[in-house]
């Protein structure tokens, strides 16, 4: 991981590689590979950082997951249930096929602020 400082933090847990960078008044954070129990807590930490910022806006960027768990979807629950309780700052990239594909069979895709 680089230190906080750093234009760019890379976090890899286990098959989950977060990559969370601002610029301006937005942030972003990607995630890439597979997101399931081992990796929600990493996600969790590393968006609660982000959530103390004054970053405007805060893009959950989904499109390099390959796969994501229930976990997983309870977590990007989690953060847009924050989200509403603090000014609607984060909106969420989708993700591919599979993950997706999630969101849809849960019921879940309507509920979240995806960019399109």
């Amino acid at each position: 991981m680089t230190t906080e400082d750093s234009p760019v933090v890379t976090i890899e847990q286990g098959p989950l590689t977060i990559r969370s960078s601002r610029q301006d008044d937005e942030h972003v954070v990607a995630l890439y590979g597979e997101l399931d129990l081992g990796g929600v807590e990493a996600v969790e930490e590393e968006m609660r950082r982000v959530e103390r910022t004054i970053a405007g806006r805060i893009i959950v960027d989904l499109s390099g997951l390959e796969f994501m768990d229930s976990t997983g979807l309870r977590t990007m629950l989690q953060i847009h249930a924050r989200s509403c309780a603090d000014g609607d700052r984060v909106l969420f990239l989708r993700g591919g096929p599979v993950v997706q594909r999630l969101f849809e069979i849960t019921g879940v895709e309507s509920r979240l602020p995806f960019l399109d």
